[in-house]
């Protein structure tokens, strides 16, 4: 997974997957205004993608379509804390609070506020308060995250439950492919 550095082979693919889609790409100079205003660098190849391919798309992924840069899913709603891209992403691994009996109640939501809104833009939704997003800031920069009303877990064959690459081009390599986000037998 690169995400200092794009790379050649990853932007192909990324090309071929979108090369019907109906967005329009921002072009550098928005992406750089996004990236300073919100203190972060986006990370490759998700930032030459919407600098060059595509900012969003209504095909897909996930099944409700890839939200533009600076959107969030329709279902989002309203009155939700600010997000702040520029404070880490908290999490490195699954962390299902449904389940968690070690973190007292009142204090579950302050703990996961951060998971829905630091560090991360949001990419799509697959509805039912099921969002997509990839890491921006943090020690899992770079990788895709499912996060819902139950618990977050990240994507790609290094955490399980799938057989994908990580990072924003396995998550689109197995969308393109019509694979199930979670294939892996086990």
């Amino acid at each position: 997974m690169h995400t200092e550095h794009p790379d050649a082979a990853e932007l192909a693919a990324l090309r071929e997957a979108f090369a019907s889609a109906d967005g329009t790409a921002l072009g550098w100079t928005r992406v750089h205004a996004f990236e300073a205003q919100h203190g972060v660098v986006l990370p490759e190849p998700y930032r030459t993608f919407v600098a060059e391919i595509a900012d969003g798309s209504a095909e897909g992924p996930p099944t409700y379509g890839l939200v533009p840069l600076a959107e969030l899913p329709g279902d989002w709603g309203d009155g939700r804390p600010e997000r702040v891209l520029g404070r880490p992403f908290p999490l490195t691994e699954t962390w299902l609070w449904e389940d968690d009996e070690d973190t007292p109640e009142e204090e579950l939501d302050e703990a996961i506020e951060p998971v829905f809104n630091n560090g991360s833009i949001v990419l799509g939704t697959d509805g039912c308060g099921m969002y997509w997003h990839l890491v921006v800031t943090g020690r899992h920069r770079g990788h895709i995250w499912l996060v819902t009303g139950e618990g977050a877990s990240p994507f790609g064959d290094a955490f399980g439950g799938t057989t994908a690459a990580p990072g924003f081009a396995g998550w689109v390599a197995h969308w393109a492919a019509g694979k199930d986000w979670f294939d892996a037998e086990g």
